[in-house]
């Protein structure tokens, strides 16, 4: 099954920049990818994609950063054509965007639910439809989603009610382009040991999530490290493309379904 490795594939990562968008890019590369795209969302960020972009080079394979707030459609279009401009068209198209808000209903403006949808469903479905008409066929998506999907927990309804979606698109795109061996799958990783977790949360609340024992098997920390995260995309993004239409929760255990 070579035809489903790493090697030689252009790969386009939105939010590539950092966290675990940034791991992802530099192991894809670490692998044998011909070409990382690597998206960023603004000039905060900027600095965090060249150093990947550097990172990606010295394993020996081209990169560019792009640039874009991927909330709108237009935007969206904009990213893959860029791509396709400067790496070529895409094999494995990955989306870690996300934006996080931790507050109770009641407080949630109509303004802050807007914001969270158009980051966390309307990028995610303008990317699956621009992966779609761009991937390659044989090629491979992947969207980062939540395990909170497989939680019952209060004060996530807009962050986990607004990747929810994500989940039921991941369907409709593997079987609108399961015809020209596209695999399109969604990963759910636990709260994740970076700064897009503690941008939200209290001490109180991190002091828990780091009690190992109350929420994962696994975890010394009760967080999901990243480094367990990545082999697991890399495996659906190559070798396990059977895998399509699902949404896995990779978190030791923190929420099932």
């Amino acid at each position: 099954m070579s035809q489903h490795s790493i090697q030689d594939k252009v790969v386009l990562i939105a939010g590539g920049a950092k966290n675990l968008g940034g791991l992802i890019a530099r192991d894809l590369a670490a692998h044998g990818a011909r070409a990382v795209a690597v998206h960023y969302n603004s000039t905060a960020s900027r600095a965090a994609a060249d150093a990947t972009v550097a990172a990606i080079e010295q394993a020996g394979a081209r990169a560019v950063a792009l640039q874009g707030d991927l909330s709108t459609a237009p935007a969206v279009e904009k990213l893959f054509a860029d791509t396709v401009a400067a790496v070529g068209r895409p094999d494995i198209a990955i989306n870690t965007v996300g934006k996080v808000l931790k507050k109770p209903m009641l407080e949630i403006s109509e303004a802050e639910y807007d914001e969270m949808s158009a980051v966390n469903a309307k990028s995610a479905f303008f990317f699956l439809k621009e992966a779609g008409r761009h991937v390659n066929d044989g090629g491979k998506i992947c969207t980062l989603v939540t395990s909170l999907l497989g939680a019952f927990t209060p004060f996530y309804a807009s962050y986990a009610g607004t990747k929810a979606p994500v989940e039921h698109f991941t369907r409709a795109a593997a079987k609108e382009f399961g015809a020209r061996g596209i695999s399109v799958t969604a990963v759910g990783p636990g709260p994740m040991d970076t700064p897009f977790f503690y941008g939200q949360e209290g001490a109180d609340a991190v002091a828990y999530h780091k009690t190992a024992a109350a929420l994962s098997p696994f975890s010394r920390t009760g967080l999901t490290d990243i480094e367990d995260v990545v082999p697991f995309i890399r495996h659906l993004v190559s070798d396990g493309w059977w895998i399509t239409g699902q949404t896995i929760l990779i978190n030791g255990g923190y929420t099932t379904k």
